[in-house]
């Protein structure tokens, strides 16, 4: 005999689905606190426009896997930050969006990634 599943789990699927439509698919919150230390020091230079340690930093992110709220192309920017003990860029990145000002060093929108994209948490200050 195949033992049930109670009636409340049959109904987790449908309860997932509603929760996401009703959050707006919203990424979760960290403070910059939490974040490594380098990530504090690539929102500094972001804030102040520059000058940036790598070359493809600020470029338009297009936001392909449809992680972060969607925007018109060119609204998010992404910019490195550094992991120590790696001579490439690796996986961390800020994505700024260019808010209401079109201005990414004064919209206050700012995603964090540790995995390059998989995943964001919205930097809270």
């Amino acid at each position: 005999m195949t033992p049930r599943l109670p009636r409340w789990l049959s109904r987790a699927p449908l309860i997932a689905v509603l929760w996401l439509l009703l959050t707006g698919f919203a990424p979760p919150e960290v403070a910059l606190s939490q974040l490594p230390p380098e990530a504090a020091q690539t929102l500094a230079l972001i804030r102040q426009g520059g000058p940036f340690p790598y070359r493809r930093d600020g470029i338009v992110f297009q936001n392909r896997e449809r992680r972060l709220p969607e925007q018109p192309r060119g609204y998010y920017r992404e910019y490195t930050v550094p992991t120590p003990g790696l001579d490439h860029r690796g996986a961390r990145r800020i994505v700024a969006g260019s808010g209401p000002a079109n201005d990414v060093r004064r919209s206050g929108e700012y995603w964090y990634t540790g995995d390059h994209y998989r995943s964001f948490r919205r930097i809270k200050e």
